[in-house]
Formats: C-alpha cells, sequence, structure tokens
C-alpha cells in the first residue's frame, strides 16, 4: 500500500496547477467538487471562530475505519463543529481516495483530517492544501516524509499507532504463553506495507530467545486469504506454537484454520486492532490475544486537533494514540468500553482546548 513515489518538485508543481484549474472549473460550473462531498452554508472556520472541517479516511467496509469515523463524529458533536467525512470505497482504493480529497480541496474547509491509503496517493491533494495555507492533520497511516518533502507539503501534526510498539506487545505476549519456546509463524497484510511491516518487525524484537519466527507470509488484510495461508504453513510447520498476525481481521481466519485442524489451544494466535468480533474471540478463547489499537479516538483526537489550531495554538508534532493488550483477564473490560479505550491515555488537545 505505501508504493512510494517521489515525483520531482517541478513535476508536483505542475500536477498542483492542472488539479487547481480543474476545480476552478468545476466550481465555475456550479458541480459539486467531489463524489458525495456535503457542502454546508457556513464561511470557512465555522461560527465563532470554529474550524469547518473536512476528513478522508479509509474505507468503512472495515469496523475499524467505522470506530475512527464515529470517533471524528462524536467529537465533531460535543464541540460544534461542522465535520464532512468522506471515505475510499475499499482499503485499496488509492485513486478514489485522492479523487475524494481533490475535490474537498475546492470547498471552504479550514481544516483537513487525512488517514491516507498510502504514504504518496494524496501528496497532490495534500500539496494544493499546504500551497492554501490550510491545517493538515494526518492520523492513522503516515504521509511518506519523503513525498511530503519534494512537494512542499506541511502537515500539522500526525497522531497515530507505534505500530512498533504493538508488535512488541505482541511479541512479549507470545513468550509469556509460550515459556518453553518453539517455532512461530508472522502472517503479514500487504507485502511492502509500511504498517504491516513495523508490527512484524516489533513482534520480531519483543520476542523471548527461545521463539523462532520460521515462516513469514503476506495475507492482503484479508480473511480467507490469512486462513489459507495458516493452513499451508501449518502444513508445511507441522510442530508450528504460534502466530502473530497483523490485523484482527486476518488473526480470525487464522483461528478457524488453527481450529479446523484440530489445535485450539495448542497453537496459539496474537493479533492487532482490537475490533468487537476479535474482543469477543479473545473472551471465547479462539484466539489469545489481541494489542487493541483505538480507532475512535484516533478520530477523535483529530478533530480536536482542528479545534486547536484554529484556536492559535501549537500542535505537538506527534501523537502516539493508546495501545492495550487484551487478554481473556481483560476481554469483558474492553468489550464493555469499546469503541473506546478503557484505560487512561494522554490527550494533549483536549488541554489545549478547553
Amino acid at each position: 500500500m505505501h508504493a512510494n513515489s517521489r515525483n520531482g518538485r517541478a513535476a508536483a508543481v505542475g500536477a498542483i496547477v492542472a488539479l487547481e484549474a480543474l476545480v476552478l472549473a468545476a466550481c465555475a460550473s456550479g458541480e459539486p467538487a467531489g463524489p458525495g462531498v456535503r457542502v454546508e452554508a457556513a464561511a470557512a472556520g465555522g461560527p465563532a471562530g470554529q474550524p469547518r472541517i473536512a476528513a478522508v479516511i479509509k474505507g468503512l467496509d472495515n469496523p475499524f475505519f467505522q470506530a475512527m469515523k464515529q470517533g471524528i463524529d462524536d467529537q465533531a458533536r460535543a464541540g460544534g463543529v461542522t465535520v464532512t467525512v468522506q471515505a475510499a470505497n475499499s482499503i485499496t482504493d488509492t485513486t478514489g481516495q485522492a479523487d475524494k480529497l481533490n475535490g474537498l480541496a475546492g470547498q471552504d474547509f479550514s481544516c483537513y483530517v487525512v488517514n491516507p491509503i498510502s504514504g504518496t496517493n494524496l501528496i497532490q491533494g495534500l500539496a494544493r492544501l499546504s500551497m492554501l495555507n490550510k491545517t493538515v492533520v494526518n492520523i492513522d497511516s503516515p504521509v511518506d516524509p519523503a513525498a511530503a518533502k519534494s512537494a512542499n507539503v506541511k502537515l500539522a501534526t500526525y497522531i497515530g499507532t507505534d505500530n512498533v510498539e504493538a508488535g512488541k506487545m505482541a511479541g512479549r505476549r507470545m513468550t509469556e504463553l509460550l515459556p518453553s519456546g518453539g517455532d512461530v509463524a508472522v502472517i503479514g497484510g500487504i507485502a511492502g506495507d509500511v504498517t504491516s511491516g513495523a508490527r512484524v518487525q516489533g513482534f520480531q524484537q519483543g520476542i523471548g530467545p527461545n521463539l523462532k519466527v520460521v515462516q513469514t507470509v503476506a495475507a492482503n488484510w484479508e480473511r480467507q486469504m490469512a486462513l489459507t495461508a495458516a493452513t499451508d504453513v501449518m502444513r508445511a510447520n507441522p510442530n508450528l506454537v504460534g502466530f502473530f498476525v497483523a490485523n484482527d481481521d486476518m488473526g480470525l481466519g487464522v483461528a478457524r484454520a488453527i481450529a479446523n485442524s484440530g489445535k485450539t489451544g495448542k497453537v496459539k494466535v496474537i493479533s492487532v486492532d482490537g475490533n468487537k468480533d476479535a474482543l469477543e474471540a479473545v473472551k471465547a478463547g479462539t484466539l489469545d490475544g489481541t494489542v487493541s489499537q483505538y480507532p475512535y479516538a484516533i478520530g477523535h483526537m483529530g478533530v480536536e486537533a482542528c479545534q486547536a489550531a484554529a484556536a492559535g495554538k501549537t500542535l505537538p508534532p506527534n501523537v502516539k494514540a493508546p495501545v492495550e493488550m487484551i487478554t481473556k483477564d481483560n476481554a469483558d473490560q474492553a468489550l464493555a468500553s469499546t469503541p473506546k479505550p478503557f484505560g487512561a491515555y494522554d490527550d494533549p488537545f483536549k488541554a489545549l482546548i478547553q
């Protein structure tokens, strides 16, 4: 997903000029700037200096991003601010997501919250926003720093999970579950994806010396593909004692493969995300743990960042979102609180808008 496309500055500027012409033409014709864009009858900045926010996130076919949208909507409602949310059609719809941002860039918003599918697919639209001196809040998946620098993209802040740390937490938990050690396998997302790679790296750093990663495969973030991959991995490694899986949807597929082989409880599986289905699987014992990140909190803080910027506050450049290791011991607590974290966490934006 993070296939890096590092264009030169001249090419980026040329693309931006072309985009501006298209946007101006659309505005002159009276047509909407993008599919499904909801245009509010309010000035930029909103009532009483409040920001007018546009958010572009990944596909709402995934419960992770549904929770993110809920966090955005809830904080906008609580803060009395206007927000328009546009989502990609799917987690791989890089072009469609870019089109949505380009459309919103022609509207009168003061702050943009962006969750890019890849590190580079929103660069063109973000470059236009930076030329217009709009506030850009990057959440969850980071914009590629080299591509951003090349296109003179200015980001006000980044809010997201420390994925290396999430992987380390899973590695430490796997070591606790398997004190005698043994062979484990890793199921990653899309090959080359930055998020997946960071989680896998963290897991490898977090496991004890008695655990050995014998195979790593990519399953493209898909449950059925992970089920098939795990079945093949267990067949090739009959002594396997555990799986680390880079997200919950794939983790549930791996859990099904383990059940199909009659090895539930014998082969451990830990995944990342903390989706409700995964929390219920942890409670039931079919999943041995999930490192729960909180897209609700990420979306919530994204809106708070826009509010703080509108109030003239200086935003912290990088904010870590909360993560929690969910086991059978605390699964009920996590389920009762979902999609919000059940533990306390640091939210530096809250103090800035009080």
